[in-house]
């Protein structure tokens, strides 16, 4: 265990991922200076443009605070630099997580168990990883184009007129909207309902997945309410990191308590 440890955590390996985020972040200057250029090619105020990238910057720090969430969550087991690539490229904590599960439990381990772990099952999740993620790369490269006409497509949209407050409500929306409320609803159903089995009705002891979806859901509700009613648009950008800090601090309360 320790051997395996040890060598996801290398200092080769952490010079590997190094130089790919750098040249990542490389490319991120690059277009910052070329949009920049551009604005002011068009016309628009310097004074503007410094302004967007002010409130760009701010905004993206506490959001990014889930993301720092996701990588403490997968190098207990798959090692600081592999979490690291995956979550700050085009990685998510909901797809990393899952199919990490999914490939470990494939190859005949019960999840991700630092116990069970070696160097071959490490490659196999690593691959099943990110040869998932890269099929949203080559569908945006082939198909995003005609696949945002059809989402961006509303019915009756040459006899009516949608406002805005009508696209709230959910009226006129158009079918990408739908799309993404559906998938979403299947997303938390098959957790939720994971969680369920893992306590009843059975009897099972596994109580912290569901206890720990009940408070995020809570806090979350708490935003959704605040953002919608209160119109404190503001908080879109921290409701997803403040409902994961809230919820993981919740179990570990509970876990000194028990």
């Amino acid at each position: 265990m320790n051997n395996y440890y040890e060598s996801v955590n290398s200092g080769v390996f952490y010079l590997i991922v190094a130089f790919v985020l750098l040249f990542i972040t490389a490319m991120c200057f690059v277009f910052l200076i070329k949009s920049y250029k551009a604005g002011l090619a068009i016309g628009m105020d310097k004074k503007v443009l410094k302004k967007s990238i002010t409130a760009s910057a701010t905004f993206t720090l506490l959001p990014s605070v889930s993301i720092l969430l996701g990588v403490i969550a997968l190098s207990g087991t798959l090692g600081v630099p592999f979490s690291w690539l995956r979550l700050s490229v085009i990685g998510a904590l909901q797809y990393e997580l899952n199919v990490a599960q999914i490939a470990a439990q494939s190859i005949g381990l019960s999840g991700l168990n630092l116990a069970e772990l070696n160097i071959g099952a490490f490659v196999t999740i690593a691959l099943v990883m990110t040869a998932g993620i890269l099929g949203g790369i080559f569908c945006c490269i082939f198909f995003l184009k005609k696949y945002m006409n059809k989402l961006n497509t509303r019915p009756e949209a040459e006899n009516t007129k949608a406002t805005e407050e009508d696209v709230q409500k959910g009226e006129n929306r158009s079918f990408g909207a739908h799309a993404t409320t559906a998938m979403f609803v299947g997303l938390c159903a098959a957790y939720i309902g994971s969680y369920i089995g893992k306590v009843f009705p059975h009897g099972g002891s596994d109580y912290m997945p569901l206890f720990v979806a009940v408070v995020a859901g809570a806090v979350m509700a708490v935003f959704e309410y605040l953002i919608q009613k209160k119109n404190m648009k503001s908080l879109e950008n921290f409701s997803l990191a403040a409902s994961m800090l809230v919820a993981m601090a919740a179990a570990v309360v509970v876990n000194i308590m028990v």
